[in-house]
């Protein structure tokens, strides 16, 4: 396990960088889950994770986003939170330039209904398509009409979206490294079907009570997936936490 240090001062953007690096070449897809949760579990406040945030777990989560293929999103929190495609600022493209990634990480979206407004933010402020991730069940009209604003169209099972398909189309793309950042119930679906590789979870310094929902939530799975401490960061009271499968 890494050692506890700051984010800020004794850490530098490569000790980052070091820090949350994914497997070099890696040879499947590689599956992170991205959080913020508040210190009595907590996902969100007032409906938003924006109330858990503060800069230095945003700094972080452009980090995550910039050393990834792509991102991965479940389709109400994409457009409860407000989601648009990612921009190419000067430290994006020198950071990604300097680690051999090229281009910006477009946003997978994950509905199996199809249910992404074609005039959404994450088709019309964007400079790079989304992909859309859907089934064979989701309304042809939905899809074409998708399609027709731009978005890349992935079918990936036929009752629902199969996620280990959906995982193996954007690798096929070469889309191996993946940040998902939600919601719950795409993060519960993941556990179920064993596809989560590491998570990282900051931990907010605020007790929210009231009746927000947990991280993860979906169906039970046969058993717990095991993880392991990778590392442990803090920026004053915020804990940034880094836990990997076990044996990986």
């Amino acid at each position: 396990m890494d050692r506890l240090w700051p984010v800020d001062g004794a850490a530098t953007a490569a000790d980052l960088e070091d820090f949350y690096r994914y497997p070099a070449t890696p040879d499947r897809p590689w599956v992170r889950v991205n959080f913020v949760s508040s210190l009595d579990g907590a996902v969100a406040v007032d409906g938003s994770s924006r109330g858990l945030s503060d800069p230095a777990d945003r700094s972080v989560l452009t980090l995550l986003r910039d050393l990834a293929d792509v991102m991965l999103v479940g389709a109400g929190t994409a457009l409860v939170e407000g989601y648009q495609g990612l921009r190419s600022t000067a430290a994006r493209r020198e950071r990604r330039a300097r680690l051999g990634l090229t281009g910006v990480p477009p946003v997978a979206v994950v509905s199996g209904s199809a249910a992404v407004p074609p005039d959404s933010p994450l088709l019309t402020s964007t400079e790079i398509p989304p992909i859309v991730l859907t089934c064979a069940a989701a309304p042809a009209q939905r899809r074409r009409a998708l399609a027709e604003a731009g978005a890349e169209v992935v079918l990936a099972g036929d009752g629902g979206v199969d996620l280990r398909a959906a995982l193996d189309a954007l690798a096929r793309r070469g889309l191996r490294r993946v940040v998902c950042e939600g919601g719950p119930t795409l993060f519960g679906h993941l556990v179920d079907a064993d596809l989560v590789d590491e998570l990282c979870l900051s931990l907010a310094p605020v007790l929210a009570g009231g009746d927000a929902g947990r991280i993860a939530r979906g169906p039970l799975p046969r058993s717990p997936l095991p993880m392991r401490l990778a590392g442990v960061l803090h920026a004053d009271s915020l804990l940034l936490l880094r836990y990997r499968r076990t044996g990986s």
